[in-house]
């Protein structure tokens, strides 16, 4: 039978904050960037993986009730800004939207785990579809400060739609693109790529997000060739802090089944204890 089953979290802090809107603008015809002003000290606390818990604005005929969780896209201390890249699909989101320059949005976080990189993986791979590819954005700032070779693969149902790519190759990876268009993003090709690398430069682990079906690939290569993987959930949530249990989901653990929270014990986890939906 599952249970609740509650890691000792590591100690961290967290920070609930009114940050001013500095550029709210669209990247494209469904994603759109919210760059906030932020303290450095509370940049410094950020790492990759982590998000943020945004008390959607009322304003428009929209009144969101909950926060909305958002993955840090990118987190710049010199420059003092705090990047969330999203799409417009619901009530808290369509709020987003208006904000404009100057405008307020409260804050809460960082909050969650976030991604590790072991000193001895040197060949790193993402892979990740749509708005999946915000949340490993920041990744690729830390592959390229820590001197790790990064291979992004970038899916998506087309080439207008393609996220992170120019920031990838700014950060010195070697990205792939794939789109449903031309049939290329399809599984087996997916892992043809993967098969590829691995016989090429070899692949020291893998990262990914949101996407069910490079989930199950992910894990049966990575069972395969032994090559163990991070996995950064999407779940919807009400406190963000652990206590409401909302984003409970199943674990394998320990040769059984457990349930935990995404947002207190997670949001990254094992590639190959997170149960496919």
């Amino acid at each position: 039978m599952s249970n609740i089953h509650h890691l000792t979290p590591p100690p961290r802090t967290a920070y609930e904050l009114e940050l001013e809107v500095l550029s709210n603008e669209a990247v494209n015809g469904e994603y759109r960037l919210l760059v906030l002003n932020a303290p450095r000290g509370l940049l410094e606390r950020c790492r990759a993986g982590q998000f943020f818990h945004l008390l959607c604005p009322q304003m428009g005929g929209q009144a969101p009730y909950l926060r909305r969780p958002m993955s840090i896209y990118g987190f710049y201390p010199e420059r003092e800004e705090l990047h969330f890249l999203y799409k417009v699909t619901g009530e808290g989101t369509r709020a987003l939207a208006m904000l404009r320059r100057g405008h307020g949005l409260n804050v809460l976080g960082p909050l969650g785990k976030p991604f590790t990189i072991k000193p001895e993986w040197e060949q790193l791979v993402l892979a990740a579809r749509g708005v999946g590819l915000a949340t490993l954005a920041p990744l690729a700032l830390e592959a390229r400060r820590l001197g790790k070779e990064l291979t992004a693969i970038c899916s998506a149902r087309s080439e207008s739609v393609l996220m992170s790519v120019d920031l990838f190759r700014h950060m010195g990876a070697n990205v792939i693109t794939l789109v449903d268009e031309d049939g290329s993003s399809s599984v087996d090709n997916v892992e043809a790529v993967l098969n590829t690398l691995i016989d090429g430069p070899g692949i020291d682990a893998f990262y990914t997000c949101g996407s069910n079906r490079l989930l199950k690939l992910l894990q049966k290569v990575g069972t395969r060739h032994g090559i163990p993987g991070q996995i950064a959930l999407e779940q919807q949530m009400a406190c963000g802090l652990g206590m409401c249990h909302c984003c409970v989901r199943p674990f394998r653990k320990d040769g059984g089944i457990v349930n935990l929270r995404v947002c207190r014990e997670g949001p990254v986890f094992d590639i190959q204890e997170a149960v496919a939906w």
